[in-house]
């Protein structure tokens, strides 16, 4: 399922920045080298790493907006 939105990112927030926490990247690094060393993932941790990778695709998406609303 694919769900479109706009984010009106506000000039208080521009100077925020949009990243994953230290222990949640460090989270879906492990898992992303799990899978990369060939150990195939639990279908839970299949579901969590999908779910991490997707935040982490948001946050660098609210960055770049972020980062043309300075201009």
């Amino acid at each position: 399922m694919s769900v479109t939105f706009e984010i009106d990112v506000s000039k208080s927030l521009v100077k925020q920045h949009w990243r994953l926490p230290a222990g949640v990247h460090s989270r879906l690094q492990s898992l992303l080298d799990k899978q990369d060393a060939g150990e195939k993932l639990s279908r839970a941790e299949r579901v969590e790493a999908e779910g991490l990778v997707e935040l982490a695709e948001l946050l660098s998406l609210i960055r770049l907006r972020s980062g043309r609303s300075k201009k």
